[in-house]
Formats: structure tokens, C-alpha cells, sequence
């Protein structure tokens, strides 16, 4: 039988891998400069904590576990015909009482929760875990794939929104990808929806503006009209979408048309702290410190209900994909486990949106995805225990060497030193053991040149 892997899945080669760990440690490297600790949280989650907190469409793509052993015993004759045409949600939770995790923030909430006695506040968490989703897998979507998320929780300050907001900036400056860093805030939407008219609305409006770049204004206008707004409702709502200007200017239209909203005007000012702070390093002065732009994007909306303040979304200039980084407040996310009033921040990067990124812009450092430095050549017995022990000094100094194993053909050797693409080859005959010294060949220009190991550390370090 050929061997497969499910669908939605991949596995991942050498230099999969070491593009992957240095889009992670680049990114865990920036979140520990900001004061961040690393958690992990189990792959099965209870089904009672994961059901019922991503919506209808949410449960139906959770990956379920089954119970080990006899599960099928606790089912009654009645239950177990219904197996024949639909796998009921009484059935199901009588077989399966575990799930794969959908996302890492529910599994978060749960974590604080269980561990608040634990937890110093505010409690600043990253985490970087495979999720699992019953999705159907396309080019982009995969049932399996990585989350690195980071969240604030325990604090109302809006340094925290500040902070993830650099902490962007900085991740894809180091990256050397050009992003768009736009920014909104939910109580700015309510607020909208309240002058209009239309509160009760209020996700059918912004489920609708979140795909303005995706479908245009007359599809969004349309869906609208769909949900139940009046036409002067959706007339009213026309200016406030198409905003232009700078940020300063859309927010003084902003705070014009919500003047009568206090909710809405909250938002306005929230956002406008946030703007100031994260580009010029204060709320006063007007110098900006950001190698990337920010923008406030009154179309940004963000599709989990759970935000109630700022909402973060960031796109690639030079390469056409969907967001790669997303997130935003939140007031209430423990609610859901019996601890309410915690708020928290926080953002997710899309690691395998941003591993495509670096792949079309070929962005990746070599020195990142290089494995093996040196490989020292094998002419037999008596040449291997006479380079063994500069290998270990090479490795000591922290060159990543290798000795290859086996007394084969030289043109061989090579050619393994070439297929891993290692810069430079050591080699010891008679000639050099004579003269207590090695031959280092730098393969990427031919050069060769016999030198003492110090010499050699010193060359490649």
C-alpha cells in the first residue's frame, strides 16, 4: 500500500523547516523584547470548552476525538440507528468527549482561568501551536496549520494595543517585508450603528464592511439590504465607508457624524491615543518612529464578535495574499468559563500566510535556512582520528560541522557537501597531518588554502 498523509496536511523537509524556525524565532525574539512568556496548551481540548464558542459553522468544523475503548456501549439501539443516517450531537457526545483545538485563544481563556491563582497581572502570553480545522483543504487552507499568537490580559491600558502595534512594525521590518498596518475599533462601528439607527445591526453592518476590498461597494450594499437596512439607512453609511484622507482627517469626519454618540466617540479617541503613541512614541509629538505605515481603515471590521475595542488587521504591500496578521480587544473572553470582566489584547500572526510571503519575495537571510558550515572530507581510519579532534574544536567554537561518516570517493563527499549547500570543506591527507595543519576549500569560490584549525575557526566564524 503507498503511504499518504491525510488531506489538508504536509510535512515539512530540512529547509522547510529552517525557513519555518526562522520565521518563529524571529518572531518569539521580538515578543520576549516586550516582556512576553511562552505557554503551551494540550493538542484535545474537552469538547465542553470548545463547543459553542466559534458558532454553528465553527462546531461543525471541529476535528472530534473518539473515546477509547468500547464508546459504542453507553449508546442505546435507538442511537445507534441514527449512526446509519447523521452522527447526531447526542451520539457524538456520548463517543467522543475530546476535540482537536480550533485556535489558541479559547484554549488561552481556559488556561487563565484554571491558572489565575498562578497568573502575576497583567499576564503577557505567546504561543505557537499546530490548530486543526475539518475545513475543505484549498490552495491556503489546510485542515492542519500553525498560529503564533500573543495576548495582554489583565489590563485596560491601551500601551497594550501601543505595544502589539511596534511589536508588528518590528517582526516585519526584521522580516524586510513592506506591510500595511491598519487598525480600527469596534465601539467606532457600534457607534455608527447606533446614529443610523440600526444598533440591533451591528454584526450584520460589520460582517458586510469587512469584505468591502473583497466584493466592492454595490455586493456590500446589496448584502445590506438583504440583512433589513432601510435605503436611508445604507445611504447614510455610504460616506462613512468611502472615507479618504489622512487618518487625522477620517477620524475629525468620524467624530462629526458620532458627535451624539458616546460609545462611538470613545472609540474615536482610543483609536486616535493609539495612532498618535505608536507613531510618534508619545501622545504630543509628531515625529513617526515606523518603518511601516499605519492606517485607520473604517472598513476593517474583523469577523469574531468578541472584539469590543481596537481591531488590528496587517497586509502585504508586495504580494498578493490575505491578511497575515490580525487581532484586537477584547472585555470578556473568560466569560465564557465563569471568570468575567478579565479584558485582554491581543494578535495572531499567520505563520504559514507569512512563510508564502518570504517564499515570493525570496526574503529569507541565508545564514537563517543554511544548516552544516563545514564538513570535514573522510580519506579513512588514520585521517578521520586525526580531524576528530578538530572537529570537535570547530563545533566548540560553534560552527555546525559535520564528519562524513563513511571512507567513500571524494567526488562523492563533494557531492553531498554541494547537494546541502555547506560553504566550506576541510580535508587531511598525508601532506597535511605531516604539517599538523588542514586544507580548506571555500566551495563558493574554489578557493583552497592550508591552515592550522585556528586558522580555520577564524576564517568561518
Amino acid at each position: 500500500m503507498k503511504p499518504s498523509i491525510p488531506k489538508g496536511t504536509r510535512d515539512f523537509g530540512p529547509q522547510e523547516m529552517a525557513r519555518r524556525n526562522y520565521i518563529f524565532n524571529t518572531i518569539r525574539s521580538v515578543y520576549e523584547l516586550y516582556g512576553f512568556q511562552q505557554i503551551e496548551t494540550p493538542a484535545m481540548e474537552t469538547l465542553q470548552t470548545l463547543m459553542g464558542k466559534y458558532g454553528e459553522e465553527g462546531d461543525k468544523l471541529l476535528f472530534k476525538v473518539l473515546n477509547s475503548g468500547d464508546f459504542l456501549s453507553k449508546c442505546t439501539d435507538e442511537e445507534l440507528s441514527d449512526l446509519r443516517s447523521q452522527l447526531s450531537t447526542k451520539v457524538a457526545a456520548k463517543m467522543c468527549e475530546k476535540g482537536l483545538r480550533y485556535d489558541l485563544t479559547v484554549p488561552f481563556a481556559r488556561y487563565v482561568v484554571m491558572h489565575r491563582d498562578e497568573l502575576q497581572l497583567p499576564f503577557k502570553r505567546y504561543q505557537v501551536q499546530p490548530v486543526w480545522r475539518a475545513d475543505r483543504p484549498q490552495k491556503g487552507r489546510y485542515r492542519e496549520f500553525y498560529q503564533f499568537d500573543g495576548d495582554v490580559v489583565g489590563s485596560d491600558s491601551l500601551l497594550n494595543e501601543v505595544e502589539l502595534m511596534q511589536i508588528v512594525d518590528t517582526v516585519f521590518t526584521r522580516f524586510g517585508v513592506r506591510v500595511a498596518i491598519k487598525i480600527n475599533n469596534r465601539k467606532i462601528l457600534s457607534g455608527i450603528a447606533e446614529v443610523i439607527g440600526a444598533a440591533d445591526k451591528i454584526v450584520d453592518i460589520t460582517v458586510a464592511i469587512d469584505k468591502l476590498d473583497k466584493i466592492g461597494i454595490d455586493a456590500v450594499n446589496d448584502e445590506l439590504r438583504k440583512d433589513g437596512l432601510t435605503e436611508e439607512q445604507i445611504a447614510k453609511l455610504q460616506p462613512i465607508i468611502l472615507l479618504e484622507g489622512s487618518n487625522d482627517e477620517k477620524l475629525n469626519t468620524i467624530a462629526e457624524v458620532l458627535k451624539d454618540s458616546e460609545l462611538g466617540m470613545k472609540g474615536v479617541e482610543e483609536t486616535r491615543y493609539i495612532l498618535r503613541s505608536v507613531c510618534c512614541g508619545s501622545a504630543t509629538t509628531s515625529t513617526p518612529v515606523l518603518h511601516n505605515e499605519l492606517q485607520f481603515d473604517l472598513t476593517l471590521a474583523r469577523g469574531l464578535n468578541y472584539y469590543t475595542g481596537a481591531i488590528f488587521e496587517v497586509k502585504a504591500l508586495d504580494v498578493q495574499i490575505g491578511s497575515i496578521t490580525g487581532g484586537g480587544r477584547y472585555d470578556n473572553l473568560t466569560g465564557i468559563f465563569g471568570m468575567p470582566g478579565l479584558s485582554g489584547v491581543g494578535i495572531s500572526f499567520g505563520v504559514d500566510r507569512i512563510y508564502d510571503v518570504l517564499n515570493q519575495l525570496d526574503a529569507y537571510p541565508k545564514e537563517a535556512i543554511q544548516t552544516t558550515q563545514l564538513l570535514f572530507i573522510n580519506f579513512g581510519e588514520k585521517e578521520m582520528a586525526y580531524c576528530l579532534p578538530a572537529v570537535a574544536k570547530a563545533r566548540a567554537a560553534g560552527i555546525r560541522t559535520e564528519m562524513y561518516p563513511d571512507s567513500t570517493k571524494m567526488k562523492k563527499q563533494m557531492a553531498y557537501a554541494n547537494a546541502k549547500q555547506i560553504p566550506f570543506v576541510a580535508l587531511a591527507g598525508e601532506n597535511e597531518m605531516a604539517e599538523c595543519k588542514l586544507t580548506l576549500k571555500n566551495m563558493m569560490t574554489g578557493e583552497q588554502k592550508l591552515v592550522t584549525i585556528d586558522e580555520l575557526i577564524h576564517e568561518i566564524a
